[in-house]
């Protein structure tokens, strides 16, 4: 972009319709966030959502946060994680660009931010007791205490706004509405051997049967849905204005510092002013085709789990009054692998095969040699940049899945749930391929047989011994704490010898971008020589990695974006660090 450009946008004289003192845009859950604190500190709040719904990718997620020293690990006897988050962080950044000041403002402010939330708004969390860091070789990894989960949340109590929240991905609902959280899913497996489980399936399934007596869907909100929904609750309480539908055209600045806005509302441009500023949080580029194809890594990605809303707007409005993006890195995204296949409405549906079934007993990873090129138990995005490299010299873009009959009917495979009784309707669909022999469903689905048969041989043999000679797999807390617990010797690895064999293809697909805007440790945005623009903020994925595109834990991304738009209002708000708000009150004139 051109200097004269930038002075162009940069000086544009004030004269607004409607004045705020913080305007938000972005309704996940990073400016929710942002907008929440805003408001409980007394500023005037807006918070702007170009769609209809809130939630954004959040509502996708499982709504887990990764926050160091949280304040529920001293009840697991936990205590002190600070400096051993820390060193966690620098060692699984090491050798990348990454500003160690974010960190620390990082691993500093997510206490003091989940203390706020209790004490101030209807967010509420519980500490997951055991879930390891994905990077359990580095030092500082921990096996649980810093990941937490939102509490399950009512919708009926948000009356006629229940339906401003957006659904979760489809195929992770039950009957078509029923969300059941990773831990009930894990129970439910057990129906027809519990009698814990069968108690916990029938109350679920009488919720959603009376829930579907007045609404389009279950109205027991858990995982993402139940952390935006308890956002979103607050600031309905707070009655701090939400415009939907509103499309940003521009971002104003004079004398060097963000102002103001315009907005296209009710097919009206509206000159919004902003006295403190505005925090930008539109969730980055994952579903832009355009971006994706400048930035990410060859073979592009052509589908994506996140929101698709997220295509970049905010990053290029920042840019036009001169901020700066970060360094690229390896992939800069956040990745799950997919499976990919057409709804009956004729819509696409991603799946990401997160832990539900790559990590259990049974299953092997296998590119076009018919080879395994990594171990399956490792988090989603490690597995995902293992695609990539391998592609590099073997085509593993798409991976094939493997595995047995049983193995889907005890574990299911992406799509195609536990105790599927019939399997033929996803093959005919092309979504799963079948062989009576390792050599046909080579041929089927396009792998060197020999390789195949003689991966698949190997992999029998580590089975019987438990332990994987070539990539660890079930080696560490991680892999065994998403591999099956009563299998033995290792809950990640069983045998796959009984035919017929099935495979399902996934490909790269991001959950998020990991290029954004660079911020200080307030989260202001950063200019192309490395100063704050006074009034311009940004948090979730419009900032950029403050880890340098890794991925640490569970709930990292969502960890980050609540933490740094808590960051944001405070600095906005003048305030440092938790102190009571100037105006505890609700605000007036909500507008939806």
């Amino acid at each position: 972009m051109r200097t004269s450009d930038v002075a162009d946008r940069t000086s544009t004289p004030t004269g607004w319709d409607e004045e705020y003192d913080l305007v938000v845009l972005g309704a996940g859950a990073a400016g929710m966030t942002a907008a929440l604190v805003s408001a409980i500190q007394g500023l005037r709040t807006l918070l702007i959502e170009k769609s209809d719904q809130i939630g954004g990718t959040t509502a996708y997620s499982s709504g887990t946060v990764w926050i160091p020293n949280n304040p529920q690990q001293a009840g697991l006897g936990m205590t002190g994680d600070a400096e051993a988050a820390l060193t966690y962080l620098d060692a699984l950044v090491a050798g990348r660009r990454a500003d160690r000041a974010l960190r620390e403002a990082f691993i500093a402010a997510g206490p003091e931010m989940l203390l706020y939330l209790e004490k101030h708004t209807d967010v509420r969390f519980q500490v997951y007791r055991y879930q390891p860091d994905y990077r359990q070789e580095l030092p500082g990894a921990t096996q649980g205490g810093r990941s937490l989960e939102p509490l399950p949340f009512d919708g009926r109590r948000l009356g006629k706004d229940f339906d401003r929240v957006r659904w979760p991905i489809p195929e992770l609902m039950l009957f078509g509405g029923m969300m059941v959280t990773r831990g009930e899913a894990a129970r439910l497996l057990r129906i027809g051997r519990s009698v814990d489980s069968l108690l916990l399936g029938a109350g679920l399934c009488a919720r959603y049967v009376s829930d579907r007596m007045g609404y389009k869907r279950g109205t027991r909100l858990v995982l993402g849905n139940a952390l935006a929904a308890r956002l979103f609750k607050t600031l309905l309480d707070r009655r701090v204005p939400i415009w939907f539908n509103g499309t940003t055209r521009r971002l104003l600045a004079e004398g060097g510092r963000a102002c103001g806005l315009i907005v296209l509302r009710d097919g009206t441009e509206v000159r919004v002013g902003a006295a403190r500023g505005i925090v930008l949080a539109g969730g980055g580029f994952p579903a832009s085709p355009e971006l994706r194809e400048r930035y990410l890594p060859k073979p592009v990605a052509q589908y994506t789990c996140a929101f698709a809303g997220c295509v970049g707007e905010t990053l290029r409005l920042a840019q036009e009054i001169g901020a700066s993006l970060g360094p690229p890195g390896e992939d800069n995204a956040l990745w799950f692998p997919s499976s990919i296949a057409t709804r009956k409405d004729g819509s696409t549906a991603v799946y990401p095969h997160i832990v539900l079934d790559r990590s259990k007993p049974g299953l092997a990873a296998v590119n076009s040699a018919g080879r395994r090129f990594v171990n399956e138990a490792v988090s989603y995005h490690e597995f995902t940049r293992a695609m990539y490299r391998s592609h590099r010299s073997v085509p593993s873009i798409p991976a094939w899945l493997v595995c047995g009959r049983r193995f889907i009917w005890k574990y299911g495979l992406g799509m195609i749930r536990p105790l599927t009784p019939v399997l033929k309707p996803f093959v005919d669909k092309g979504y799963l391929h079948r062989g009576d022999t390792l050599e046909e469903l080579a041929r089927r689905i396009g792998v060197d047989a020999a390789g195949l048969v003689a991966t698949i041989r190997a992999h029998n043999e580590y089975a019987r011994t438990g332990i994987d000679a070539d990539f660890g797999k079930g080696g560490n807390a991680y892999d065994r704490a998403t591999g099956d617990p009563e299998h033995a010797p290792n809950p990640c690895l069983g045998p796959i010898e009984k035919p017929p064999f099935y495979a399902v293809a996934v490909l790269p697909t991001p959950l998020g971008t990991s290029l954004g805007l660079l911020t200080d440790v307030h989260a202001q945005v950063l200019d192309g020589s490395g100063r704050p623009i006074p009034g311009l903020y940004a948090c979730g994925n419009d900032q950029h990695s403050v880890v340098a595109g890794e991925y640490p834990g569970a709930g990292a991304e969502l960890g980050f974006g609540m933490v740094f738009g808590y960051l944001a209002a405070m600095h906005a708000a003048g305030t440092e660090g938790m102190r009571e708000p100037a105006i505890v009150g609700v605000q007036g004139g909500h507008t939806r």
